[in-house]
């Protein structure tokens, strides 16, 4: 018996919540972020699930829902942001009123020559000690000296990079990979043991061109293997081209972008950056940051993450900044009648998920293309790896069964429009997607599954009827395989009524 399925390619709105909505962001009323967490990476377990911006849930086994036993488990797809981080140094203020040191970490930059090519496989690549120079273990350590300019420059000071994942952000990392490995190791079986000698061969990590990104994948994958010694490549595309950063030209996606964050091309926007203006003077008065300055005042992005990354860390939130008149010595100290209080930067951060709805989700057919064009090479490498899978060679059909991929909230971002996520969020430290594919019983007999595409005319439908979030009625894959997503360690739901609750859904329609 045939089995038609007609997958609608169109946009379809999100849900109306508090975070999309404007009027609740900046109503006087309205206080805190709907009990998101910013000042710690800790979640008690009773509410884990919770969006917490220090340290985004992720798949855990004590939350961890099993399809029943006649699926089997045949790959793994996954995508996270990084962890914790100090600020870009694009985002500081002109003079910080403190000092940020890393000194309780390192930043091990060193390269080693093989003794020989490396092998065509990860577990048959050579030793990086074998029969060659080998070299010392160094790291980054930044000094103060006698360079007149270092006290000129504007924005942090201190030992850190500007950015670099923090000490606790690389704990962080340690346990999301720990994490992950009591699930798919320990708890349904699938990754190999810690002490096979082929695990690398059934692997793939992959980083961006940010160091921040090897940073935690190294991180990740000791938490995972239990290993500080194992070379373990990470795999990575040329700068300016990269698709999971993503850092390749497109121009159309560009200019998308930036019609939706304009005044003059969204309405919406415009109305944002309105009721904004008390909030942006506010902050302008306390950190000393020009009201000219469009990187801080096209949107919130840089009051977020300077805000957000100091209390994640738990530093104090800024004061202004005045000169100092006692004791006769010149200076600036802090005026602390000035301050950013917590209902400040709590504002910031409703604007910001605001923002992110906006861009990623809320502005029509724009948003959805505007991250397929920017992001849609990733995607396309991830649709090849799941045909792989169905072809029986693995992803890629190289026998990978854990492809993993250390990203940015841009990456995770565009992917969630991508896939119509019913509630868009600024996806916060650690953010993760997750692809399961498993093989249905009865796999590869049957009959047909005749799968098609609604074109630009599905579009149209009135998408603001309840049905287009309604979970449809259970599809069987021709192929027997099918793809459960996850976002944040739960399910993820699209507001694409072919999507709908991405539970066990055949695989021929997310690759339609």
């Amino acid at each position: 018996m045939a089995n038609s399925t007609t997958v609608d390619l169109g946009w379809y709105p999100p849900s109306q919540t508090l975070i999309n909505n404007l009027t609740n962001v900046v109503s006087n009323g309205t206080t805190g972020v709907y009990g998101f967490i910013y000042n710690s990476s800790y979640t008690p377990d009773d509410e884990y699930g919770t969006y917490n911006w220090c340290n985004m849930p992720h798949v855990r086994a004590k939350e961890y829902v099993r399809p029943s036993e006649e699926y089997e488990l045949v790959y793994v797809e996954l995508i996270h942001r990084h962890h914790k981080r100090t600020p870009y140094a694009a985002n500081s203020f002109p003079v910080e009123s403190y000092t940020w040191d890393c000194n309780d970490e390192g930043l091990y930059y060193f390269a080693r020559p093989f003794s020989s090519p490396s092998g065509s496989s990860p577990s048959s690549s050579p030793h990086p000690d074998a029969g060659r120079n080998s070299s010392a273990l160094t790291y980054w350590e930044t000094f103060s000296g006698l360079n007149p300019f270092e006290a000129l420059a504007s924005g942090w000071k201190g030992t850190c990079q500007f950015p670099q994942i923090t000490s606790q952000g690389l704990d962080d990392s340690w346990q999301h990979g720990a994490d992950l490995y009591a699930v798919y190791h320990d708890l349904l079986g699938f990754l190999p043991d810690r002490d096979e000698e082929d695990w690398r061969d059934k692997v793939r990590y992959r980083v961006t061109n940010n160091v921040i990104t090897s940073e935690v994948a190294g991180m990740v994958i000791n938490g995972m293997w239990n290993t500080t010694t194992t070379s373990v490549p990470l795999l990575i595309q040329p700068d300016g081209v990269d698709s999971l950063e993503p850092d390749y030209t497109c121009t159309s996606s560009s200019t998308q972008f930036s019609t939706i964050q304009s005044a003059g091309g969204n309405p919406a926007w415009a109305a944002h950056l309105e009721a904004a203006a008390g909030v942006f003077a506010a902050l302008d008065s306390i950190s000393g940051v020009a009201s000219d300055d469009s990187g801080f005042h096209a949107s919130f992005d840089h009051y977020y993450d300077n805000l957000s990354a100091r209390q994640c860390h738990g530093k104090p939130l800024p004061c202004k900044l005045v000169n100092g008149t006692g004791g006769g010595g010149a200076g600036l100290v802090n005026d602390t009648q000035e301050c950013v209080t917590q209902g400040l930067a709590d504002e910031v951060y409703r604007f910001g998920n605001w923002e992110y709805s906006q861009v990623y989700r809320d502005s029509g057919a724009e948003s959805l293309a505007a991250s397929v064009g920017s992001f849609g090479v990733w995607v396309a490498e991830l649709a090849a790896h799941l045909r792989g899978v169905i072809g029986g060679g693995g992803g890629g059909g190289d026998g990978t069964i854990w492809f993993h991929n250390v990203a940015h909230d841009g990456s995770v971002s565009r992917l969630l429009g991508v896939l119509q996520v019913d509630v868009m969020v600024w996806p916060g430290m650690g953010s993760e997607v997750v692809f399961e594919v498993w093989k249905g019983p009865g796999s590869g007999g049957g009959g047909s599954n005749t799968t098609t595409t609604a074109g630009a005319a599905a579009a149209a439908v009135d998408s603001g009827k309840k049905g287009s979030r309604e979970t449809r009625e259970k599809d069987t894959s021709a192929s027997g395989y099918y793809i459960r997503v996850l976002f944040g360690g739960r399910v993820l739901t699209s507001s694409n009524p072919s999507l709908g609750t991405l539970d066990l859904v055949p695989v021929e329609i997310l690759l339609a």
